[in-house]
């Protein structure tokens, strides 16, 4: 915390509560909660515990991994204390934590696991986790983000979700859905699992296909050890390639003004939405990997990327009364799509594949988060490509059709570029395009089509919502933002959640679209956070009293 509120930069000499080591081509995450570093006073992380702090730190430490060391090809995470992996989300910070906080922060553990699942994927930068103690609750759950599990089998170590018989909520990272889509547990194996506080340890963890390997204290190092350097071996990743520093990200908060160097934003405290402004590239785009690799963090879709992943994250946890986005463009949208044809052009390339892969993430980011987003598409607008995907992922957008009058600027124009065509799936596996029209895209909208549309041409295609012309703009778009400020948060949050996940379920949407909707409920009733509730007494030696009526 700082006075600007949570901030999510922060950078490996200021971790507090992991080790990151570099050994050939397998590094090693050691997690070492500091027990009195908190995020927020009035609670400390004991038995390695974890609020938001501590995942910041792991988001850090698996972006820099995927993109400041290339040749290593295996990340085994563990623990440094003795007998304990994590004993999960530090339960006084949820008792004491607003609603809000809450969900956020079970929203970006959420999304650090999944890119935890993502690099294994995609990056071939397999996640391995070795259990060396107790793993319970979210401690388990950042062990099912992994690709491996290896338990040590000393009789004391276990795994266990215990949230259901202890805090009368649901494991919140993923924990129910991982069991039976990606580790295929039988559903009655999971129930008792699930149901059961004292959790579940060695041979029968094998068994239930809890764990992938169990091994004895005196095996158990060289048993992870082994398996990690096997899989590093199998990574297609440069082991003699450089790294791509990430510098520490500039911003500059100065009232309700948030400047970065490629977008700001401009917040309306009054009618309560921001303005997101996002500048297209400056300068003509680099001719070969060479150059792009010399230019590192200041490549402008990498610069981007990571500029607006921490816009969306300071957003959501630090203005939630700010419930409308508004984002805009301005620059050249030719030079968007000669960036674009970089990046495919270049896609054997293990920097373009990490830079694509954090576009594919970030947007994601955008997808799952609760706030109304609206695009306006106006003069100088450089809405191609990859930008493209933002129109495509709001839940409106608005085109002038024309110009504006006293304005030489001429009308707007997007276009589409292979970026729009498979490189950025949303979380149910689907292209925007594809989810935007379930499969009844329009005739001629395919990779073929890279030409700069106008409002009427657009419209035609289905890539707008609405092409106002000079006269009816400002009217229509302040409709737009009035008629949003004076609807449910809540509402809109569920409405719009339900209409973007759309299509086929996936580990992702049923996670983001199903499991916390569940959560988002679970975490208000009073069985859960009542005076009488479950995590309210956990620790205080007095029992729940349940309202027994199912609903």
């Amino acid at each position: 915390m700082n006075g600007d509120g949570i901030d999510f930069r922060t950078a490996p000499e200021r971790y507090r509560h992991w080790r990151l080591s570099i050994d050939g081509a397998v590094a090693t995450l050691e997690m070492n909660v500091d027990e009195n570093a908190g995020l927020i006073p009035g609670y400390e992380l004991k038995l390695n515990s974890y609020d938001l702090g501590v995942d910041i730190e792991l988001y850090d430490a698996v972006q820099r991994l995927r993109f400041e060391h290339p040749e290593v090809g295996c990340v085994m995470i563990t623990s440094l204390r003795d007998r304990i992996f994590c004993a999960g989300a530090n339960i006084n910070m949820l008792a004491q934590s607003s609603h809000q906080h809450k969900v956020n922060f079970c929203k970006f553990t959420n999304e650090t696991r999944n890119g935890i699942e993502d690099a294994t994927q995609h990056s071939h930068q397999t996640y391995i986790c070795a259990i060396n103690g107790t793993a319970a609750g979210g401690g388990y759950e950042l062990a099912l983000a992994t690709d491996y599990i290896v338990l040590l089998d000393d009789g004391a170590a276990s795994v266990s979700l215990p949230e259901v018989p202890l805090l009368g909520v649901l494991p919140g990272t993923g924990g129910l859905t991982r069991l039976v889509d990606k580790r295929k547990v039988r559903r009655d194996h999971a129930d008792y699992f699930c149901t059961t506080e004292e959790g579940i340890r060695g041979k029968r963890a094998l068994e239930w296909g809890l764990v992938d390997a169990i091994a004895p204290s005196s095996q158990f190092r060289d048993t992870v050890s082994a398996y990690a350097r096997t899989v590093a071996e199998q990574s297609d990743r440069p082991r003699d390639a450089v790294g791509v520093r990430f510098t520490p990200l500039p911003r500059e908060i100065a009232g309700n003004r948030i400047i970065y160097s490629t977008l700001r934003a401009d917040i309306d405290r009054d009618r309560q939405f921001v303005s997101i402004t996002i500048n297209g590239p400056a300068d003509a785009a680099p001719e070969s990997t060479t150059a792009i690799h010399a230019q590192g963090a200041e490549f402008w879709p990498l610069r981007l990327a990571r500029e607006l992943d921490d816009l969306i994250l300071h957003m959501r946890a630090n203005e939630p009364e700010i419930g409308t986005w508004v984002i805009s463009s301005i620059g050249d949208g030719q030079r968007v799509l000669d960036f674009d044809r970089c990046l495919t052009t270049y896609r054997d390339d293990w920097l373009v594949r990490e830079i694509t892969l954090y576009w594919k993430r970030t947007l994601k980011r955008l997808d799952v988060t609760s706030r109304s987003i609206i695009a306006l598409i106006e003069p100088g607008s450089c809405f191609c490509g990859t930008l493209m995907e933002i129109v495509l992922a709001v839940d409106r957008s608005y085109m002038l059709d024309g110009q504006f009058e006293d304005d030489p600027r001429p009308a707007p124009a997007v276009s589409l570029s292979a970026m729009n065509f498979g490189p950025l799936p949303t979380l149910n596996g689907l292209t925007r395009l594809a989810a935007r029209f379930a499969g009844t895209a329009p005739a001629g909208l395919d990779d073929s089509l890279e030409a700069m549309l106008d409002a009427e041409a657009a419209d035609a295609l289905g890539l707008v919502t609405f092409i106002p012309d000079d006269i009816d703009w400002q009217h229509e778009v302040r409709i737009a933002l009035e008629e949003r400020a004076s609807f449910s948060p809540d509402a809109l949050t569920g409405m719009e959640a339900s209409l973007r996940f759309g299509g086929p379920e996936t580990l992702e949407s049923k996670i983001f679209g199903r499991l916390s909707a569940w959560q988002n409920w679970i975490f208000q009733r009073p069985n859960a956070v009542g005076e009488q509730g479950a995590l309210t007494r956990f620790g205080s030696g007095r029992r729940s009293e349940f309202d027994k009526r199912r609903i």
